[in-house]
């Protein structure tokens, strides 16, 4: 675990292998399953994130906010070892409910290292070293998250070796 300067990872050794681990990161129809913050509801359509560009969008709930839609874009990407995107809010506004895209300038991401034949080293990573600094002390720099992310490495961990995927 690190963290240093809005920046914070969290590493999970699974006994499963990267491919399969990464394809289930790659469907965000999973992402509800492995959340650990409880925040992430479902997406918005279908997709299978395949490349740098591609984005997939995600209904959202917090307790706070209530009800939201998260655009994604996939800034970094690798198969079966890099898989990073950057969210931006979704909002409406003015007189004909035009859609807005709001970027905080931070980024989610999930690097893959095997680690043996069958198992795997799960790093999942919280950058907000380029949000506004609102951001970054809501986050506590990406200290808030940390508590989510140890789950949602649990979560996928779970989810690879009970699902017919893994």
């Amino acid at each position: 675990m690190t963290m240093a300067d809005g920046y914070v990872s969290v590493s999970r050794r699974i006994e499963v292998p990267a491919e399969r681990l990464f394809a289930l990161l790659a469907d965000p129809a999973t992402h509800p399953l492995i959340d650990g913050s409880g925040m992430v509801r479902e997406p918005v359509a279908a997709v299978t994130l395949s490349g740098t560009g591609d984005t997939f969008r995600m209904n959202m709930h917090h307790d706070e906010w209530g009800d939201y839609q998260m655009h994604n874009e996939v800034v970094e990407y690798q198969a079966g070892q890099l898989l990073v995107w950057q969210p931006a809010r979704v909002e409406v506004s003015g007189p004909e409910q035009q859609e807005v895209i709001r970027s905080a300038w931070y980024r989610w991401g999930f690097e893959f290292a095997p680690d043996g034949p069958d198992a795997t080293i799960v790093t999942e990573t919280f950058d907000c070293s380029r949000s506004p600094e609102q951001l970054r002390d809501a986050v506590r720099e990406g200290e808030g998250w940390r508590d989510a992310m140890t789950a949602s490495l649990a979560k996928l961990e779970l989810l690879a070796k009970t699902s017919g995927r893994a």
